[in-house]
């Protein structure tokens, strides 16, 4: 007996039976983004807000939620749109059953999270509507077309992303600067786009360079600032060290511009890391007004850098404490409080090592007052044979700044570097073509890689010779500078003075105290 088929029509025209079930007015919400903080976007976003708050107020099956919103936000990832975030909250919690936007592209950008997102709202039972694309995601075909739409937006994306980097690079290489200007210290930004001096915030600047050439620490200076009530450059009332340090190293306060510094890696997660060679990056002088002297800089970077070699003598707590050694057992002084409890309390510093190895040391302990009187006494006795120590520092910059055989090697190395990493990369290619014998190939890659990593180090080492050599020319430059002003002999103690001129201070007995100066004289 033959099959009679009879088909019986659909009579419902919106997607299944359960849309009658549910209540007649649908609650509903609108999601909102624009992708730029520029002005001409400032409008598009509050003119969305207000386009879905009337269109849903005004249909009589949709019960009016509210409008969700991110504001100069990517839509590369649902991570950090917080109100992308929370309208999906929202929804899978019942609040919401059905979902307006302007297109996919406003919702995400990314296939998965696109995807995924929808999947999940599906099986709460809540609808999304693409307006532009007319796409609902009720419909039997609605994935396929937001799987083809989230793939172009994404594509579209990259090439936004493309040609945005294109653009940064571009204004890079035109000498352009790129600055978080809400978060820059000292800095805002012109009516050109470029960077001018923000006088209020330049005297914080200014305080930071003078404290750190005063010999605190940026830990000793986060904790001043931060007690003095004085404003991070994010607003916050509690300074960090490397803040600080951050300031105190960055080029831009004595006018110039090192230009990316960092890249993004990945335009899906908008991934940033630091450039470290592998794009190029544009160092521009005089890109504008300094807040901080070229020359004042460059000897703080010198001092940075000598504190960072010197490892653990600088302590930044008093400026006595990593400049006074012991004559007897060459250890360094320290600060040690007398009469802690009582009116007679004073800071005293003595050797570290006086009372340790069961020998005790018989250099004395000194209070403020001798180690400022010895450093005048000591100062004063250089500028009475001023010219010809002068004479004596000026040679000894022209030993200490060549640096000419130093980056010969350097030359040298990383050539010898390139060969080995190319010899490296074959034994690997050849292995991975034709199988050797895994013994013998081992042997060689380990023995290369072993011969790379030792000149790797002899070159991170000379890098850093240089360095050091560096600093200590610009160290010794602003000794002699510093010296040659000075045309009468100083009668009290000048803190800046004691940092600038002395490297250290050995004390042998009360009346034999001598301090070494920052070009080599110990008087």
């Amino acid at each position: 007996m033959a099959k009679n088929i009879r088909v019986i029509p659909a009579t419902i025209n919106k997607f299944s039976m359960d849309l009658l079930m549910k209540p007649t007015k649908r609650k509903t919400a609108a999601y909102a983004r624009v992708s730029t903080d520029h002005e001409e976007q400032e409008s598009s976003y509050e003119a969305q807000v207000s386009y879905y708050t009337d269109y849903i107020k005004s249909r009589d099956d949709m019960e009016f939620v509210g409008v969700y919103a991110d504001e100069g936000i990517s839509g590369c990832a649902t991570k950090g749109r917080d109100g992308f975030n929370t309208m999906i909250e929202d929804a899978l919690a019942g609040k919401i059953q059905l979902i307006i936007t302007k297109s996919v592209s406003r919702f995400a950008r990314n296939t998965v999270d696109s995807l995924t997102t929808i999947r999940k709202l599906k099986e709460a039972g809540v609808e999304v509507y693409f307006e532009k694309e007319n796409i609902w995601t009720f419909d039997g075909k609605g994935e396929l077309l937001i799987s083809i739409m989230s793939s172009l937006a994404q594509e579209e994306s990259r090439s936004i992303s493309d040609n945005t980097t294109w653009g940064h690079r571009k204004r890079f290489a035109d000498g352009k600067a790129m600055v978080p200007f809400g978060r820059f210290l000292g800095f805002e930004r012109g009516e050109d786009g470029n960077l001018v001096v923000n006088k209020e915030q330049a005297v914080t600047v200014r305080l930071i360079y003078k404290l750190f050439l005063e010999g605190y620490s940026p830990y000793k200076i986060a904790q001043i600032l931060t007690e003095r009530g004085i404003p991070t450059p994010g607003g916050k009332e509690k300074w960090g060290h490397g803040c600080v340090r951050s300031i105190l190293t960055n080029e831009k306060y004595k006018g110039d511009a090192l230009l990316q510094k960092v890249y993004t890696t990945d335009y899906l997660t908008k991934k940033k890391k630091k450039n470290e060679g592998e794009v190029p990056q544009y160092y521009v002088t005089e890109h504008h007004e300094a807040i901080i002297d070229p020359k004042v800089f460059d000897h703080v970077q010198a001092e940075l850098l000598q504190r960072d070699m010197e490892a653990g003598r600088h302590s930044g707590v008093s400026i006595y404490s990593s400049k006074i050694k012991c004559g007897e057992c060459g250890n360094w002084y320290g600060s040690k409080v007398w009469h802690s409890n009582d009116k007679y309390r004073r800071t005293v510093y003595r050797c570290n090592n006086k009372y340790s190895d069961g020998k005790k040391c018989e250099t004395p302990a000194l209070g403020e007052e001798e180690i400022q009187q010895a450093f005048v006494k000591a100062v004063n006795a250089y500028l009475t044979e001023k010219s010809s120590l002068l004479a004596s520092a000026e040679t000894i910059l022209g030993v200490v700044g060549n640096t000419s055989s130093l980056e010969a090697r350097l030359d040298v190395l990383t050539s010898e570097m390139n060969a080995l990493a190319e010899q490296i990369q074959n034994i690997i290619s050849e292995n991975a073509s034709t199988p050797l014998d895994q013994k013998t190939y081992l042997e060689r890659y380990n023995s290369m890689a072993s011969e790379f990593s030792a000149k790797e180090a002899e070159f991170n080492n000379t890098e850093l010779e240089i360095s050091g050599k560096k600093a200590r020319e610009v160290q010794i430059r602003n000794f002699v500078e510093t010296i040659r002003e000075m045309d009468a002999p100083i009668t009290e103690f000048d803190r800046g003075l004691w940092c600038g001129l002395v490297d250290y201070v050995t004390v042998y007995d009360r009346d034999n105290i001598k301090v070494k100066f920052k070009d080599g004289t110990e008087i």
